[in-house]
């Protein structure tokens, strides 16, 4: 889980940089088909992200059996730290370099695909290979029926809860809230009942998809998030906060592992990776703490952060390119990664697999079973723009504003709406 938030966290502040990329692609003249072999054989440029050396056995087993059930065929791994990839990626295309298989997370894969920058992929897909990913994750790219990415390894979020405070509330732990408006409540019963709060979180963007609240409109021309429906969710907020039922803080992650530690919020919304740090901080409430599914906004998602494969239009080898994303994706192999990366999958057949199925009663195992059974909802977030990092932030200010400094919704969210519009007039 940990090399997924990373590597999110990293690839969002690359997101700037794909402007200049498809600008890359309009303006190189060569196409790397020009340099395809006449003999039959056919290399494979495989770039991933900061794998090596971690993972040198794993790929190296996986690239070994792939060439020995494709004879000539060669797959050339390479591997690039976060901060270099971007430029090493346009500075590849610039020049006919175009890799062929390349690990993009969603929302970087989302804005290739909208400029024409991706091979379809679903050209050379059975329905039952479609169909072997979970279909919210698979479908995070897929525009007009056509897939242009493959979903691979990937992370969702779980409810962790202080059993102790949940049931000097008069909770009961074994029956957990289902939906964000359940937990709310429970955060009211907790300020109540104990005096501590309900939950810490970030004031982002974020929370609107996981009320059905799209970002922009449908072609990403124009915001589309001041709508009725958004002033009642923040009202809804505001409400919260000033009741004292969630934490009137834009509290990011290590301030939110202060306040669980700490016994002053009962609720935590994390990945597993939050477990190692209470284990260590706070050995009393880790004791206390247990792991359920997180309960879901009116969309019933829950938000995921999926790296995933992608092919360049411009590959010299597309087809063949795609066999070994494929490969590279399918159950077996997603399994065996997931694995030895302690990740989730995103193939459905993976998580039948003991290692997701059986809890030996510890709260990582526990944490790991809730989040494999919460792939089923998974989506993931993106706004599919190329600054799209400057919309998150548009948002995430005036958020801010309104339950921090107490700006009035509305005008908050006019605010947020003109700036993100002039935002995306840019691109």
């Amino acid at each position: 889980m940990k090399i997924v938030k990373k590597k999110f966290r990293s690839w969002m502040s690359v997101c700037l940089l794909a402007a200049l990329f498809v600008s890359l692609l309009s303006a190189c003249g060569s196409d790397a088909k020009d340099n395809e072999a006449q003999d039959g054989k056919v290399t494979l440029k495989f770039w991933t992200i900061a794998l090596q050396p971690t993972f040198n056995d794993y790929f190296n087993g996986l690239i070994s059996e792939y060439q020995k059930s494709h004879p000539g065929v060669t797959v050339e791994w390479s591997d690039y730290p976060y901060d270099a990839i971007s430029n090493k990626l346009l500075t590849g295309i610039a020049s006919g370099n175009v890799p062929d298989v390349v690990n993009l997370n969603t929302e970087f894969a989302n804005q290739m695909a909208s400029k024409g920058a991706l091979a379809d992929l679903g050209q050379w897909m059975s329905d039952d290979e479609k169909k072997s990913y979970f279909d919210g994750i698979f479908n995070s790219t897929v525009f007009d029926n056509k897939a242009y990415a493959l979903p691979w390894y990937t992370g969702t979020e779980v409810l962790f809860m202080n059993t102790r405070l949940v049931k000097q509330a008069g909770l009961d732990p074994k029956n957990p809230p289902k939906t964000r408006d359940e937990l709310n409540e429970w955060s009211r019963q907790i300020k109540a009942k104990t005096g501590a709060t309900g939950y810490a979180t970030t004031f982002a963007a974020r929370m609107f998809p996981v009320e059905g609240i799209s970002i922009l409109n449908d072609d990403k021309t124009a915001a589309a998030f001041n709508t009725p429906a958004t002033l009642a969710l923040i009202q809804k907020m505001q409400g919260l906060i000033q009741e004292g039922v969630l934490v009137k803080e834009d509290a990011n992650f290590d301030k939110q592992i202060q306040y669980y530690s700490s016994e002053q919020t009962a609720f935590e919304i994390a990945g597993p990776t939050f477990i190692n740090f209470i284990k260590t901080s706070a050995p009393d409430v880790y004791k206390n703490t247990i792991a359920v599914p997180l309960p879901t906004g009116k969309a019933d998602v829950r938000l995921s952060n999926t790296m995933n494969v992608v092919v360049p239009l411009k590959s010299a080898n597309a087809e063949q390119a795609a066999e070994f994303a494929k490969f590279l994706t399918n159950a077996t192999n997603q399994t065996a990664f997931a694995k030895a990366a302690n990740t989730l999958p995103s193939t459905k057949e993976s998580i039948k697999d003991s290692f997701f199925t059986e809890n030996d009663g510890t709260l990582e195992s526990e944490a790991k079973v809730v989040s494999a059974e919460s792939l089923d909802k998974a989506v993931d977030y993106m706004v599919g723009v190329p600054n799209a990092g400057d919309v998150n932030s548009a948002i995430a200010r005036q958020l801010q504003e309104i339950f921090m400094n107490g700006k009035d919704p509305k005008q908050g969210l006019t605010e947020a709406e003109q700036e993100v519009n002039q935002i995306l007039s840019q691109n």
